[in-house]
Order: C-alpha cells, then structure tokens, then sequence
C-alpha cells in the first residue's frame, strides 16, 4: 500500500535559520546536557541511574536498581538521537562515547538474549510475569531502535547483533504457535520497533512478531485479565496486595485492533500502536488495518487533538477521555503523546497522500514539541496544558501535573531525549518521493512524484530507482510567506512535484520560473502540471494573516474564547506582558489583529534563536477589579477599561519569569 517513501536522514541537510538552529542546540546542547543527565552528573536534577543501572547489570559496579520499571529507556532513545546526529554529519568523540555503552549495554544482556536491567538486578524470577505493567518489550523496543538507528548510521553490528538476539528471545517466548505465550505488551512500542529491525535486517520473523502482537491485543480470553488471576489478584512490582482488575482500556486492549474506532487510554501507548499499525498495514498491504487506522485517525485529529497539536486530555492515566473533552488548564497533553502523534501521520502519509497529516506533523512540531524544550536545551515540559496559573499548580493536589516552568529533569524522563530524537531526525519528514504515484501524478502527465511536505530549508537529495531528485530549500518560514525551491536533478522526464498547501492558507501564489504555475490540487497538495524539471526555481507564498480561531461548539472549556493563531504557529497570552489575572481579560475580535517583529530575546531568554519573530498586538478590555473589599459575590456589573493585549508564540511561553499563560481567552 506504499504510495510514497520519505527521504534518509543523511540526505537532507537543514540549513533553515529557525530548525538549523534547533539541530544545532541538540548536537552542541541536549545530547550532551542529557549525556550528563543520564550519568547523575547535574546538580538538582531528578536523578536518572540509568547508566549506571547497565553497569551494576553487567558486573561493573555493585548496587541496586534505581528508576522507573522503564529507566532503560531513557537510555536507548538517547542513543536513538546521538545515532541521527551521526548519520547527518560525523562525530568521532560522540561515537566512542556511543561505542563505550553499547559495550555495556551488551555485556548486561543475559545469554539467552534477555535485557532489561530492571529484572536483572535481583528480579530474573519475575521475568515476563506482568506484561500489563511491567515494561520489559517497551524498553526493548527503544533498544531495538536505538540498534537500527547506529547501524544505519555507522555500519557497527554490535548493537544491532545483540537486539537481534534479544528480538529472537522474546519471539521464542511469544506467539501464536503452540508452547507459547500469547501475550502482548502492557506499553505498545515494540511493535513498531520491530518493524524497523525488520527493515534494517530483512528478518521476516521480526514483521511476524509485531504482527501477532497487534492482532492478538484485545482478543478473548484476555491476556491481562488471565494474567491477574494466575498472579492471585496482585501486581508483581508496585504492592503485594491484592490489586483491582487491570482497565482494558489503559493500554487499547479492550477490542481487537480491527475494531477499534476511537482513541482511548494512555496517550502514547495509544499512538504507539497506531504508529505500528500504520506501518503493518503499509508492508503488508492489510487494507483492513489501514481502515481502523484512518477511523482512528479521524477521530484523533477531529475530535480529541487541542489547538496546538497536544493529545491526552486528563491526568488520569495520561490518557484521552471522549470526544471534544479538552480542558486547558487540567489538559495533559504529554510530550510523548505528540510525538507519537507525528509518528501516526507521517506512516498514514506513506500510505494516503493528505495534506491533513503534513497539517498535524506541523502544529504539533511547531507549537508542543518546540515548547517542551526550553530555548538553551536544558529544561523541559512534561505536560503542556493551555492555561496556567502557578499557584493553582502548586497548591492544588488535582493539578499538580501542570508546570509553570521547565525541569531540568524528571523521574519518569520519556519526553526529554524524545524531544532530542525527534529533532534530530527531522529530515526524514521534510520530503518523500512516490513512483507510480497513482490518479494524482498521472493526471498531471509524470509516473514520479517529489512531494514536499514541510517548509525547512536546506537541501535534500531523495533518492529512487529511476535516478534521484536533488532540491534546494529557501525562506524564512513560519514568520514569513515566501518559500523558494530550486530543483537541480529529477530522475527522468515525468518526474513531477507536488507541494503541501496547509489546512490553514487560503491564498496560495504559485510561480515556476517568475510565471504563474499551473496546477492541480487533490487532498491538500498542489500537484504542477508542468514544474519539475532539472533548473526550475518555484516560488510558493502563503497567505499567513494573523487570525481569531474558534473552537467546534460542542468543545465546552472553549465556549466564548478564541485562540490565536499565525500560519502553523499558535499564539497565547503571558502574564509578562499582560499583567495578572490573565482571565480578567477579552478580546475584540471585531478589531484587527496586528504582526509586530520582536528579537527573540526580547520574549524569550535563554532561546537560541536569533531570528525577529511576529508577535501579536491586540484591542482588548480588562474587567476592573476594584471595588470587592469584602466581598466575593455581587450583582453583576460590566466594569471595563480597554487595554492592548499582546500574544506570542505558545513554544516560546515560560522563557522568561514564572507567571500565567493563555491560549484561549474571553471573547
């Protein structure tokens, strides 16, 4: 069911002021920050012990375990993202760094392929007795992708040679032949780290396994409800007292995945598995999972996905609730989840050639992923509601989850080096080439398509059997409308291109060699009719006016309010700029809203980037708060005084002193 293949990391090169700079922080910055992080070596950080949990395993040091049940894979996705790192330009210092834990990462594996030092150290009678909770093919599976990544990278096979055997194991324990289990993950991700040790080794019996996982989640009997009667009602690492029946609905595994028609449970588990079944159903040309997987989809994107691209709406379980839920202040809305989200759209990309995934792969990126990190590379989010106020966070048990500003780290740390990983592999979603590119490319006359799905600049060479496409990126995007592209080589003489056009641009301008360029739009691309050939330089500009968004009725914590939104990026209020009590505030949204450039540092110290971004000045009114000695209810009177509200990019939100944020505000 391939329709297009993305290009390799290592063949686009981002030399984009605004994500240049970002690739730049994770090489020069976070890995190494992290790096030290992960070795206990930063004062007032949550310690980690995630290195040195691989050294006890392996004999080299004396101690207990220390860490979530999942601390091994903070490790493995900071080898992921220093392995991206390598494969774009080489580092030999960051490679014997790499090298140096691989050997004790493979020292710690026990013989028979078994790793997870979490059992390791002093628990081997527990081995693969709480699927539901224990996270022991989780952090395979990030093992398992760190060992894909590194051998692609550098051609080394340690690594990979050992999470092969380790994928051998767990397929000698697990599946659907006799004398086997047919159990599953609790925390769906080996699935699709499975795929990728396929596609890097060829083993067919590795596609088999995150197959059977998939198709086995959800059936009856149940394995977890079996599972907890067989452990006598206990849970096997948190009590030793009798426990409640495990919530099928935490992990999605109370249907098969073939029936499941809307998001529920634990966020990134839940895209975790959309991920990997969107790739199943790609190499395997199911078309029934591409059917769950587009119902999924369209419930995620149109029904349970906030403003900024953030997923999970409760701190319940981390999890999505029910169709338009979307709290601002108690919202979730984990890292993770939208990094696994970007995961789910650019596999339904490769299947479904929509511009509604490129349109989510972009919100997301540009407003939670940017805005989980702070600007030096140091600190991060967690969780990233749309409202803030710092002493509710405080002081309210409920709502202790929401942060007012970025940690250096954290206990259970998933997010930070998910961060590091995505960034630094940002390439592979910029561009992808499909041949035989269906109704599409063969109405416009050529057999292969360059599709271009994000606007960073730099250069990108995609390779393909007929020959490759090389293409120069330019522009300064998202802050401003142009964007030039230069295509110096295609692969023969139908070779086309086609360009995203975002869900949020009404205006498109369209120019291949200073002439208006015809073409075809189909599902959000712009399909040329004749650009494409070896010397032409298209020009795209995008209406980008600042506008007043409003949110689907039946979203109830929206009723009244708008956001703000510029192109990809979403705008919010601080309390720096607008003074306190934030909700005292309205907008006019029958007044003009106006762009006015600011140094970045003028809004957000200790941000890397040097670019004059937009921010947004607004007419609004402020209710007058005096006149309540006393008392906390009266007859209702409308007190105002109008004021100028200013708004800036949500991602650059808690750069500068602690205060309240807005995303939504009275209307």
């Amino acid at each position: 069911m391939e329709i297009s293949r993305p290009a390799e990391i290592g063949n686009v090169v981002i030399k984009d002021r605004f994500w240049g700079e970002y690739q730049h922080l994770v090489k020069d910055t976070v890995l190494p920050y992290q790096w030290e992080v992960l070795n206990d070596r930063i004062p007032d950080a949550a310690p980690s012990h995630a290195v040195r949990n691989f050294k006890i395993a392996a004999g080299y040091e004396e101690g207990g375990f220390y860490g979530e049940v999942f601390q091994d894979s903070d490790l493995a996705k900071w080898l992921e993202a220093a392995s991206y790192c390598l494969e774009i330009k080489a580092n030999p210092e960051l490679e014997g760094i790499m090298d140096g834990i691989i050997d004790t990462i493979v020292e710690a594996q026990q013989e028979n392929g078994y790793l997870d030092t979490y059992f390791t150290i002093g628990r081997q009678d527990k081995e693969w007795t709480n699927l539901y909770e224990c996270h022991e093919m989780y952090c395979a599976g990030h093992m398992m992708e760190a060992a894909a990544a590194y051998y692609k990278a550098t051609g080394k096979r340690k690594l990979l040679d050992a999470m092969c055997r380790c994928a051998s194991h767990i397929s000698g324990q697990f599946g659907a032949e006799e004398g086997k289990r047919q159990g599953y993950p609790g925390h769906q991700e080996i699935e699709l780290a499975l795929v990728k040790l396929y596609e890097a080794t060829g083993r067919e019996e590795y596609l088999k396994l995150a197959v059977f996982f998939l198709e086995e989640r959800g059936k009856e009997p149940n394995y977890f409800l079996d599972e907890w009667e067989t452990s006598r009602r206990k849970c096997t690492f948190k009590t030793d007292t009798p426990t409640q029946a495990p919530n099928l609905f935490y992990n999605q595994s109370h249907r098969v995945v073939y029936e499941q028609d809307c998001a529920v449970g634990h966020a990134v588990r839940a895209m975790y598995m959309y991920a990997a079944m969107a790739d199943v159903a790609r190499i395997e040309g199911n078309v029934e999972m591409y059917r769950a997987c587009r119902r999924l989809w369209e419930d995620v994107a149109n029904r349970q996905m906030y403003i900024t691209g953030a997923v999970g709406a409760t701190p319940t379980g981390e999890a999505f609730t029910f169709a338009y839920d979307l709290p601002n202040e108690t919202a979730y809305a984990e890292t993770c989840a939208s990094i696994g989200l970007i995961f789910f759209a650019h596999r339904m990309q490769r299947m479904d050639m929509d511009g509604a995934y490129g349109d989510v792969m972009e919100r997301a990126l540009y407003n939670v992923v940017l805005g989980a990190m702070s600007g030096n590379g140091k600190e991060f989010f967690y969780v990233n509601p749309l409202e803030v106020w710092p002493e509710v966070g405080e002081k309210n048990p409920e709502r202790r989850h929401v942060k007012a500003a970025r940690q250096k780290w954290f206990g259970c740390a998933c997010c930070p080096p998910n961060i590091a990983r995505l960034l630094a592999s940002l390439g592979q979603y910029i561009y992808s080439c499909g041949e035989g590119c269906g109704y599409a490319g063969k109405a416009s006359g050529h057999d292969i398509i360059l599709y271009v799905h994000l606007y960073i600049a730099g250069e990108g060479t995609i390779e393909t059997k007929q020959g490759k496409y090389r293409v120069v990126q330019e522009g300064s995007y998202p802050w401003k409308e142009e964007i030039r592209l230069t295509i110096h080589e295609v692969p023969g003489e139908k070779a086309g291109i086609a360009l995203r056009i975002p869900g949020w641009c009404h205006n498109v301008t369209v120019e291949c060699n200073g002439k208006p360029a015809p073409y075809r739009i189909e599902k959000g691309y712009a399909y040329l009719v004749e650009g494409g050939k070896a010397g032409d330089e298209i020009r795209l500009v995008f209406s980008m006016p600042v506008e007043f968004m409003q949110a689907n009725p039946k979203v109830r914590a929206d009723a009244g309010k708008a956001a703000i939104q510029r192109g990809p990026v979403i705008y919010c209020l601080e309390q720096e700029d607008n003074g306190e009590n934030l909700s005292a505030l309205r907008l006019d949204t029958g007044s003009r809203l106006k762009a006015v450039y600011s140094r970045t540092d003028d809004i957000a110290c200790n941000n890397s980037l040097t670019d004059e971004i937009p921010i947004v000045v607004a007419k609004g009114f402020r209710m007058v708060e005096d006149g309540w000695e006393g008392s906390l209810y009266r007859p209702y009177i409308l007190r105002e005084t109008e004021v100028e509200i200013k708004a800036v990019p949500y991602f650059l939100w808690g750069n500068r002193k602690k205060g309240e944020m807005l995303v939504w505000v009275r209307v």
